[in-house]
């Protein structure tokens, strides 16, 4: 698990570092989630949410901010809350289900952003961030598949 962690926080570092892709708030590709969804399927539900839960308190502490934290916390838990009964009772694949995470996780970031701001007018970015999850989530379940069939856990 420990290794995990440190894989999905380096992904975090190196995403960090790409310049925005998109004059879009929130747009990215979430590498991280690379290193969650590959746990879910290797390690389990209950690992997988706690590799998450670690990983975005330390790269908040590390690389953000508390405000940061609240976004990513809202995104993790509203995508995990998806892919974990997804991957249990659909035959969707490892693609699938990223891609129903990354779209939550923006779900999850706008609620929070709609909290904190207090106005429900940033749901207006929804649409873009939608798409923009969508891709994500088929590039990042891409590799998790790739993984999940490559690497092997005692």
């Amino acid at each position: 698990m420990a290794v995990t962690v440190a894989v999905a926080m380096m992904l975090s570092f190196v995403e960090s570092r790409i310049p925005p892709l998109t004059a879009v708030p929130g747009v990215k590709v979430g590498l991280a989630n690379i290193a969650v969804i590959f746990a879910l399927y290797k390690l389990g539900a209950g690992r997988a949410a706690a590799i998450s839960l670690v990983r975005v308190l330390l790269v908040a502490m590390l690389f953000g901010s508390p405000i940061s934290m609240l976004y990513s916390i809202a995104g993790a838990v509203l995508s995990l809350g998806a892919m974990i009964p997804l991957k249990r009772l659909t035959p969707l694949s490892e693609v699938g289900v990223s891609v129903v995470g990354g779209v939550m996780h923006n779900v999850g970031q706008i609620a929070m952003a709609s909290i904190i701001m207090e106005t429900a007018v940033i749901a207006l970015y929804l649409p873009t961030l939608l798409v923009s999850g969508t891709i994500a989530g088929i590039a990042v379940g891409t590799a998790s598949a790739l993984l999940v069939r490559k690497v092997k856990i005692c």
